[in-house]
């Protein structure tokens, strides 16, 4: 006969994330000051006619758009956090927001290769002075942004058994930030060396090198949110450490079927199908579990071994 027993019975509430407020918070302020330095930007490059700079306005352009769509989601799971359409809560809508960023990414990339190859067949005059001061504000509004988001990123720092998951939704934003103030050092460089060397052709590409910069990062980020959403959990350190569990329990007993996947920054649910010819109830297993905290949600069946 099949036992089955979830965490905490009918009462629990499937909120398994506690959200991050001074995170979103820095979020909502960084995504201001961001807006109004694209704008600069984009005008600077357009007028100076500075591909680096246009570059890096692009690309603080998908900042902000990430920026924006961070924040979004930091409301949208605080909002429904009670729903209970929601089986394992809303963290997901906060990685779903990472990885919707990241596509508009790729397509920022691209937008900013056709324009970096066509100033290189193309090349147009330069207005370094006025292009190379824009960029430096830029550099330093990042700079700024990137301390802002660092202190929502330290907040949210999970103290748990597994120190390998942070704050998804605030870390695409944080890593964002530095890409872009890696991009705008790019834009200096290039204008700096128009100014002194008269390197026309080092400003288109140092555009594709930012190019390439905002293509690794969506890379990783498409990478970490699409495993999550996928529930591509099964390589995670708490899956060997349920089966030590199991293995090691002084009944004996068969792990038939086990899944596992992330509901929080750090927490995880799990069904484990467990075979036993011995009179034990799925809470006999669950207090052994317990002992790894990151174990929020936790579903035990069990069948007898038969022949």
């Amino acid at each position: 006969m099949t036992q089955s027993l979830s965490t905490d019975g009918l009462k629990h509430l499937h909120r398994f994330d506690e959200g991050n407020p001074l995170a979103e918070k820095n979020t909502l302020r960084v995504a201001v000051l961001t807006a109004a330095m694209m704008v600069i930007e984009i005008a600077g490059g357009w007028y100076y006619n500075s591909m680096a700079l246009l570059a890096d306005g692009w690309h603080m352009s998908s900042h902000m758009v990430a920026l924006g769509l961070a924040v979004l989601a930091y409301a949208a799971a605080r909002k429904y956090a009670f729903d209970p359409r929601f089986s394992f809560g809303t963290w997901k809508i906060e990685v779903l927001g990472g990885y919707t960023s990241a596509i508009f990414l790729v397509m920022v990339a691209g937008l900013m290769v056709f324009q970096s190859v066509e100033r290189l067949i193309s090349p147009t005059p330069i207005h370094y002075e006025q292009a190379i001061a824009i960029a430096v504000v830029g550099l330093l509004v990042n700079l700024v942004s990137a301390w802002l988001l660092k202190g929502g990123h330290q907040h949210g720092h999970s103290h748990g058994h597994d120190h390998g998951h942070h704050d998804l939704n605030l870390r695409s934003a944080y890593l964002h930030v530095l890409a872009d103030a890696a991009t705008s050092v790019l834009a200096i460089i290039a204008l700096s060396g128009g100014i002194l060397w008269g390197i026309d052709w080092l400003d288109p590409v140092m555009g594709l090198v930012g190019a390439v910069l905002v293509l690794l990062w969506a890379y990783g980020l498409l990478r970490d949110t699409g495993r999550v959403l996928l529930d591509a959990e099964m390589s995670a350190p708490v899956v060997a450490e349920i089966r030590e569990v199991i293995a090691a329990s002084p009944v004996k007993v068969r792990l038939d079927d086990l899944h596992v996947w992330r509901v929080g920054k750090d927490k995880y649910a799990c069904i484990l199908s467990l075979a036993t010819d011995n009179d034990v109830s799925p809470e006999y297993f669950k207090k052994q579990l317990r002992v790894h905290e990151e174990l929020v949600h936790i579903s035990i069946e069990i069948n007898a071994t038969g022949g």
